[in-house]
């Protein structure tokens, strides 16, 4: 380990210079890929660092038990020492999870999609309750949203949504949110207090640019129709709304919540970019091992990963099985402490996978 993180530190002070060299400064394709390579390992170098300098210190402590101490400084020498290997240790774990392979998908911007589950009306109401826990967290993270499309169910619940989120590390932090999420609650029109269950389904798909993924026109059919709000009226007076059909996988996308054909035909080719880019994820994912697949990715969309109960105010989730009793809060969009936990699982089981 410490021969590749004294690698990175080379390699960090060979960028430093090329970025202060005047040829690799006027170009800025040249700079923007220097100055992005330098920040993916700028924390490790960091954290090297902090490593060594209190290993240093732990040494000089060590050091000084050899000298000849009255009583009481040796025990103050013996107690730093003993808080600078605790240091050292934590500092090390740190480091090896630094130095874990990373998703090259995790700086990206995300789409996410949601649809109403089972459970009728109720369904779709949860997934109203999903869509705004993700824009008010995303409001917390200081990221920005955008409605993609729109499929409202008329008594404020939706049979499908889709919006996307741009913001730094968007996948990184939501990628862990795909799958079936259920509720159990008793509906407002349940007159006998009755608890209900339904559902609602997530998928988060990483945005996909132009280099990750190239789509031939003559594999796509478009069609143009009127857009329709609820109850099926119509509420444009032309064919703005755009459906399209990739033929090789079957794949249907349509928008229509713009008033504009084009700009709907390009949310509409945005989502399917995401689309055949999550495929082709998905493939790779299934032909790794089971060994070498994490427990807590992005793995099974159908698996069920969370319940929401709201008689007993509780937010659980499955895969680590940690239960949080502040569902009111976890709703308004503070979900931070159950993300970090499925970070921190997700480390955990790479790390086990990691080791020899």
């Amino acid at each position: 380990m410490l021969d590749k993180l004294e690698a990175l530190k080379d390699k960090y002070t060979e960028l430093s210079e090329k970025l202060s060299d005047p040829d690799i400064l006027s170009d800025s394709q040249k700079l923007q890929k220097l100055m992005k390579e330098q920040a993916q390992i700028e924390p490790i170098v960091l954290k090297y660092n902090e490593y060594k300098d209190i290993r240093n210190q732990l040494e000089e402590s060590k050091e000084m038990l050899k000298e000849k101490l009255d009583d009481d400084f040796k025990e103050m020498v013996k107690e730093e020492i003993k808080e600078l290997s605790s240091k050292v240790e934590e500092l090390e774990n740190e480091i090896k999870i630094l130095l874990l392979p990373t998703d090259p998908n995790d700086e990206k911007d995300v789409i996410v999609e949601i649809r109403a589950g089972v459970g009728g009306d109720e369904a779709g109401l949860f997934a109203g309750d999903l869509l705004r826990m993700y824009l008010r967290y995303a409001e917390r993270r200081g990221w920005k949203t955008e409605f993609i499309s729109v499929n409202e169910q008329g008594i404020g619940g939706y049979k499908e949504v889709i919006f996307s989120i741009k913001g730094k590390g968007a996948y990184s932090r939501l990628k862990y949110e795909s799958g079936v999420h259920r509720v159990q609650r008793v509906p407002d029109t349940e007159s006998s207090g009755r608890i209900h269950t339904s559902s609602a389904t997530v998928a988060v798909l990483p945005e996909a640019d132009d280099i990750d993924i190239e789509i031939n026109p003559n594999d796509v059919k478009v069609d143009v129709f009127r857009s329709s709000g609820n109850g099926g009226q119509s509420v444009n007076t032309t064919d703005s709304a755009v459906r399209l059909t990739h033929i090789p996988t079957g794949i249907v996308i349509s928008c229509q919540d713009e008033k504009s054909q084009l700009k709907n035909k390009d949310k509409a080719f945005k989502v399917l970019k995401a689309r055949l880019y999550d495929k082709y994820l998905q493939e790779q994912t299934d032909e790794l091992a089971q060994s070498r697949r994490s427990q807590v990715g992005s793995g099974d969309r159908s698996e069920r990963i969370r319940t929401y109960n709201f008689p007993q105010g509780r937010v659980s989730d499955h895969r680590i099985g940690l239960t949080l009793y502040k569902l009111d809060a976890f709703l308004d969009g503070d979900i931070t402490e159950m993300i970090d936990a499925l970070i921190t699982s997700d480390q955990a089981e790479k790390l086990k996978n990691e080791m020899p």
